[in-house]
């Protein structure tokens, strides 16, 4: 039999004395609550009164010690997450910091894409790699390129610590400085002093393909409109014979954004509107009237795929249903919903979901997705194709052969993947892929890459062999396909068996 003291046993009864206290204090909240329904600021006000009751409690009686910020932290996200909405989160320093880069377009940074492996391993340290210097960025002006190891940030070694510590060290205020120990193959080892400068996310990038202006966006944020302008600027010099604009996994951005960008299309008429409990974000976004910088009837493909989401569906949702431009791939993602990113005080901040969006023709699209005019599908892999490609990457062959044959040219990548087909029973194409991957490794990433992106190529083919105008016209607004689609599902409900 367990034993108690007279001391453990006051203890005891202090404790139970205290719980008591709170939960009778709670019931008596609930019970006033209850006798006041329609008093909803009292309401609140008991809620409110017992989540501190609690929190105090926690404090002054949990059996350790514990982190008011983890506690603060814990609150926030069980009140967004009993929203129910996915949407809807709270979002820590490291998060914020995320969200707030995107949607203004710029930070203070030294200008390096970076990537770092997850795990630490005695023969290969788990560095910072530079995937891409950003052009004109402090870090491309010190000569920092694609490839290089990043060992030491201000003396510390990177391969100790996470990704997150890593980009907080290379941040900062603008005009500060910040050393970094760079690696270059297997011998060249040197420092860099670095000053922080403005950095500009760069969300837009484009260019031609053959005759066909290509537009490849990122993320919506506050400068992808100008650049988006300064894209179709330098068609218009091209005499492009039409515009490719590729949302595929794009996650979205700011809603404005999207509405600059589809206002350079549509030359009048709704483009987005927003629907919302709350008077204040009922909104409609129109076109202003003025010539469009895209000339009416020019071919405009747009690319989607199941990661365009949000502001990208909300682009593409408008071009479709104004008749001016035919989407292919695959179906978006069905993200309906605005949300408003709100800071605190920490340094972190939440959003939350404010309103739903609609298309021109009155649609929303929240969980169901825009689907394509013209779906183009990669084909899914085999159960013994997926083993093959996994022992592929496992076996580190493409690494090693790269590595001892430099400089290879398409015609030497082509003649590779063959000897590689005779092993590794895989598409051409995707072999090909593998090894240009690697060979780009250590130079700036390919705006697009033809041999392999089946969607791209039909795209460019509609452009350059099929009726476009003929294609526009009997393409389905959103509304019909919405329409179209519960008709089905009223089809489908009454004509199954009844359940007894």
């Amino acid at each position: 039999m367990k034993k108690f003291s007279i001391k453990s046993l006051r203890k005891t009864v202090i404790l139970t004395a205290a719980f008591f206290g709170l939960t009778v204090f709670a019931s008596q909240c609930f019970a006033q609550s209850s006798l006041n329904a329609d008093d909803s600021a009292r309401k609140d006000r008991q809620y409110i009164e017992i989540i501190n009751s609690l929190y105090y409690y926690i404090q002054q009686n949990y059996v350790d010690e514990v982190d008011a910020q983890k506690l603060y932290e814990g609150a926030l996200r069980g009140m967004l997450e009993s929203l129910n909405d996915p949407y809807s989160v709270y979002m820590d320093e490291s998060s914020w910091r995320s969200i707030t880069d995107t949607t203004t377009g710029s930070f203070g940074g030294v200008g390096l894409s970076i990537t770092k492996p997850t795990e630490n391993k005695p023969d290969k340290p788990a560095y910072v790699e530079v995937a891409q210097p950003i052009d004109n960025s402090p870090g491309a002006k010190a000569g920092i390129q694609a490839g290089d190891l990043i060992t030491e940030i201000d003396g510390v070694d990177t391969s100790t610590i996470t990704m997150d510590e890593v980009l907080s060290k290379l941040r900062g205020t603008v005009g500060t400085s910040v050393e970094v120990t760079i690696k270059r193959g297997k011998n060249l080892t040197f420092k860099r002093t670095l000053v922080r400068a403005v950095i500009e996310n760069p969300t837009v990038k484009y260019g031609v393909i053959g005759k066909t202006g290509y537009i490849r966006l990122s993320e919506f944020s506050s400068t992808t409109a100008e650049r988006m302008q300064e894209a179709l600027d330098s068609f218009k010099d091209s005499k492009v014979n039409g515009i490719i604009v590729d949302l595929r996994n794009n996650g979205g951005g700011l809603l404005t954004a999207a509405v600059d960008i589809a206002d350079k299309f549509i030359d009048n008429g709704i483009i987005v509107s927003t629907k919302s409990r709350l008077a204040m974000e009922n909104a409609v976004y129109t076109a202003s009237r003025h010539e469009t910088t895209v000339a009416k009837g020019t071919p405009v493909i747009v690319l989607i795929n199941g990661a365009s989401a949000s502001a990208s569906e909300i682009l593409a949702g408008a071009l479709k249903d104004a008749k001016v431009a035919y989407l292919v791939g695959e179906k978006s993602y069905g993200k309906g919903s605005v949300q408003i990113p709100t800071p605190l005080i920490n340094k972190d901040g939440f959003k939350i979901t404010v309103a739903r969006y609609y298309s021109p023709s009155d649609v929303n699209i929240d969980k169901v997705g825009i689907p394509p005019d013209r779906e183009v599908a990669y084909p899914e892999f085999t159960e013994e194709e997926a083993k093959l490609y996994a022992s592929l990457l496992d076996s580190g062959k493409i690494e090693q052969y790269v590595e001892k044959h430099p400089g290879m040219t398409e015609d030497d990548i082509y003649s590779y993947a063959e000897i590689l087909r005779r092993s590794y029973s895989l598409e051409s194409r995707i072999l090909r892929k593998l090894i240009r991957n690697e060979c780009d490794r250590a130079k700036p990433s390919r705006l697009y890459d033809l041999d392999y992106d089946l969607q791209l190529k039909e795209a460019l083919n509609i452009i350059e062999h099929e009726n476009f105008a003929a294609l526009i016209s009997k393409a389905k607004t959103l509304k019909q396909i919405e329409t179209e689609r519960k008709a089905k599902e009223e089809k489908d409900a009454s004509s199954a068996p009844a359940k007894k």
